[in-house]
């Protein structure tokens, strides 16, 4: 009888051993290649300065819970941005009131006075529009806001947000298709609802 060992290598990049002694060499390569997409995503969510806090910790945080990573459960990409999510959860407070008041400017109709070029022209509609969106993703509630924004923005397909948020996947598309019916309804434009949807 023949014993199949179901190794890293039987796994892919993607599900790597993290469990042996020397872990550094693995979370380098998960850092390489995961690091900057995360940071994006982060940084849309809550601005750059605290992205850039919110994937280091999101990296030490992995690093002492290695163990429980489990190769045959998920990716690697999946369960990095499920410790981003828990960790983003604890900004939600700062998220939502820098939407809600990105949303007050846009109802205040307050715009930055920029020159008459075309382009800031543009600029300064793109911002109002942005902002009235930030308005609609402030009224979701942060499941359904953590779903839509792992799918839109961090480019996570539906299956690997079910592994990072620890859901089934049937729970996200259905989630996906009640907030993009909201957002229908809700959200200021068209465009923006695509965008996000």
């Amino acid at each position: 009888m023949q014993v199949i060992h179901e190794g890293p290598e039987l796994w892919g990049h993607d599900r790597p051993d993290l469990g042996g002694p020397d872990p550094g060499p693995a979370f380098g390569r998960l850092f390489d290649v995961h690091a900057a997409p995360l940071r994006r995503y982060l940084a849309r969510r809550v601005g750059t300065e605290p992205a850039n806090d919110l994937v280091a910790e999101t990296f030490l945080v992995a690093l002492r819970r290695r163990e429980s990573y489990r190769p045959e459960l998920g990716t690697a990409r999946s369960w990095l941005y499920g410790i981003a999510t828990n960790l983003l959860r604890h900004h939600v407070r700062s998220e939502l009131r820098g939407l809600q008041a990105t949303a007050r400017l846009a109802r205040s109709g307050e715009t930055s006075q920029a020159g008459h070029d075309g382009r800031v022209a543009e600029q300064v509609d793109a911002q109002v529009r942005a902002a009235q969106l930030a308005g609609a993703l402030a009224r979701l509630n942060p499941a359904d806001r953590d779903t839509l924004l792992l799918v839109s923005w961090a480019g996570l397909e539906p299956a690997e947000v079910a592994e990072a948020l620890g859901i089934p996947p049937g729970t996200v598309r259905s989630r996906l298709h009640r907030i993009r019916r909201w957002l229908r309804t809700n959200a200021p434009a068209p465009e923006e609802v695509q965008d996000l949807a």
